[in-house]
């Protein structure tokens, strides 16, 4: 069992939670898109990409980068800011002053989506050519590549798109509903409207977008998680039951990867989000609970093997960037421990009894580690800690800012900047790297980006963990 290991690692800076949960609200402020707002603090940073949806006459100016490149794709975006509020809505009291850049970093993209979704029956699903922009290596401020706008309508449906989209904004304005009641009623009523488009029109952005899309953000697991998905975050923010029903009747189409949660795969956040209030329901758990039971107990370790732990005590699962499956599954155990813990549940994984105390263990386990209780005794988040990755896959980062060099940078001006050995002149902090290899090594090298890459939807997960660990006496 993962919480009884021993593990060995190097010394670390003692772990303050709070600082790292400040810097990982942080990063999002380096990947914003757009006219910069006077209260920018990322202070490298400047406006980029003041033209965008030009070529359709829609207004898409904002938005972020998804990771190190400058394109807009609006599905991770999405999930992104869906995963950002759900921290606020569940971890928003422990957040502190911190919470205001929370819902500002949301805002960021809500705002977004709203113009996205401004046209009935149609959404922009991306903006940014993704070839011409990846053959080139140029900082934000300087594109000239191509920034074309990408869409879905009735006749070229997008399901999981539109419904990640209807669950970022339902997500959302629950989290502004306290302190902005305005707003939240204006993106509920959106979310709304976006859902039964999805909904109604069903088809996949692989094939209505296409190669814009695919390989990038290929959907693998059916629109149908989203779907469900975006019903229960809109029966969460309405307590209307057409989206249980809908909820209830299409789980088992949407439940193809139940151990999965990331911006793919939404079946592991579905039955964790909705077991908040079917823990108690006998004629609704069975859906849920059980699946959410066993990918519990598969993080703590029980024999169905779901998942694997490096020597150093990592989370592991194969493919690029495995940190996004850390901090999103790390999230999760916390989010369904408080659950668990509400009404007094424990789990039985194999011949142990597992509390609610015994998951937020792991999800601290995985926390430390990131941010440097680790073999290497490095934070994975950058700026954070006194050993921290110098060389990220990140175009900002990696060029001389405006600021530094006030000259334009063409297409391949960049390259000798990626090429050398010296660390990044910007430092992206907050920013969450892809993580070490199963063996706990770790390569520092822009030529590696599935390791040294960061992403918006690695981060917004982590900020909710950090939340709630910041809190005093959390074990």
């Amino acid at each position: 069992m993962v919480a009884m290991m021993m593990m060995t690692v190097t010394r670390a800076d003692s772990i303050n939670y709070g600082e790292a949960l400040r810097k990982s609200i942080l990063f999002f402020e380096g990947q914003r898109s757009g006219k910069l707002p006077p209260s920018q603090r990322m202070k490298w940073r400047k406006d980029s990409a003041l033209f965008d949806g030009s070529d359709i006459h829609i207004d898409m100016v904002g938005g972020y980068y998804d990771a190190g490149d400058n394109v807009k794709f609006h599905f991770p975006m999405a999930f992104t800011t869906t995963v950002l509020a759900w921290s606020v809505v569940e971890f928003g009291d422990l957040m502190g002053s911190e919470r205001e850049h929370a819902l500002d970093a949301i805002k960021w993209g809500t705002d977004y989506f709203m113009k996205a979704t401004k046209i009935p029956d149609l959404v922009v699903a991306q903006v940014g050519n993704p070839y011409g922009d990846h053959d080139c290596w140029e900082r934000p401020e300087d594109m000239d590549t191509p920034r074309t706008s990408y869409y879905i309508t009735k006749e070229k449906p997008g399901s999981e798109l539109a419904a990640e989209i209807a669950a970022a904004l339902a997500a959302s304005s629950i989290a502004f509903r306290t302190t902005d009641a305005s707003y939240s009623n204006i993106l509920l009523k959106r979310a709304i409207r976006v859902f039964d488009f999805a909904n109604k029109y069903r088809g996949s952005y692989n094939n209505s977008v296409g190669e814009a899309v695919c390989p990038f953000y290929c959907d693998f697991n059916g629109y149908m998680d989203e779907l469900v998905w975006g019903a229960a975050w809109l029966y969460k923010a309405t307590k209307r039951a057409r989206y249980w029903d809908f909820v209830k009747s299409n789980m088992q189409a949407a439940n193809v990867s139940p151990f999965e949660f990331g911006w793919d795969g939404k079946a592991a956040g579905i039955n964790v989000l909705v077991s908040e209030w079917v823990m108690n329901d006998s004629s609704s758990a069975n859906l849920f609970i059980p699946n959410a039971d066993a990918l519990m107990c598969g993080l703590v370790g029980s024999p169905t093997k779901s998942f694997y732990y490096t020597k150093g005590g990592l989370l592991f699962r194969e493919g690029a960037c495995n940190l996004q499956n850390v901090t999103a599954l790390s999230f999760l155990l916390i989010v369904y421990a408080r659950f668990m813990e509400g009404v007094k549940k424990t789990l039985s994984c194999g011949k142990e009894v597992v509390d609610s105390k015994w998951l937020i263990n792991i999800a601290k386990s995985q926390a430390d580690y990131i941010l440097g209780k680790n073999p290497l005794g490095m934070s994975y988040m950058v700026g954070y800690g006194s050993k921290y990755p110098q060389r990220i896959h990140h175009r900002g980062s990696v060029l001389p800012s405006l600021d530094a060099h006030p000259q334009h940078f063409g297409c391949r001006d960049g390259v000798a900047y990626f090429k050398t050995e010296k660390p990044n002149p910007n430092v992206l902090i907050g920013a969450l790297v892809g993580g070490p290899a199963y063996d706990d090594s770790f390569q520092d090298s822009r030529y590696n980006p599935g390791q040294s890459e960061p992403t918006t939807y690695l981060n917004a997960p982590f900020v909710g963990v950090l939340a709630y660990l910041n809190k005093p006496n959390i074990i």
